[in-house]
């Protein structure tokens, strides 16, 4: 047992060192993107299936509550929290569209989609964002691929290479966390 934890240390520690090399450029790019979006008065969406559902959820409440300073709300809404809505979308039309008909419905011009999909080709990821460019919102893209589809229709994406969705979702945390501190300094002093 010992061996398996120490095994899961040292392939996070081999991952944050790839991310440091790789990304930053990214995350700042990513940082400029939504702070860009906010001040302008437009309104982050979030949108992921399975864990990256719980991280859309987590980071909008980040944003409308607080992260670690005490500010104004900030506009986020997570595309998968209305049950209500996904049903009916996912029984009346398909599961790939439950986030494409959100999108439709609530994204405007300025407003900026920030999508999850570890393997970057999820139907109702790509959907969402394709439609989401279509009424002119800027896409924020988190993967665990390089080169995937979803990286390929957003103007920022960062890349948690990966060998499993965990993996990629661990980094994701820290770079999501790290985007919410950035937002709250730059729009909330």
């Amino acid at each position: 047992m010992m061996e398996l934890i120490h095994q899961a240390i040292q392939q996070h520690r081999k991952q944050l060192k790839q991310f440091e090399a790789e990304q930053l450029d990214r995350l700042s790019a990513a940082a400029g993107l939504l702070t860009e979006c906010l001040v302008r008065g437009g309104c982050i969406f979030l949108c992921g299936n399975g864990g990256s559902a719980a991280d859309a959820q987590h980071i909008a409440g980040e944003l409308v509550g607080r992260f670690l300073r005490n500010r104004k709300a900030l506009p986020a809404v997570a595309l998968t929290t209305d049950t209500s809505v996904l049903t009916a979308i996912g029984n009346d039309f398909s599961y790939d569209a439950i986030f494409e008909r959100q999108v439709q419905a609530l994204v405007k011009p300025g407003d900026c989609l920030w999508a999850f999909s570890t393997s970057g080709t999820s139907k109702n990821i790509l959907a969402a964002a394709r439609l989401a460019r279509q009424q002119g919102a800027k896409i924020l893209a988190f993967t665990g691929r390089k080169d995937s589809a979803l990286e390929n229709l957003s103007d920022v994406t960062i890349v948690a290479d990966a060998p499993t969705s965990a993996a990629a979702q661990e980094i994701h945390q820290l770079a999501y966390h790290i985007l919410c501190d950035l937002i709250e300094r730059r729009c909330c002093d």
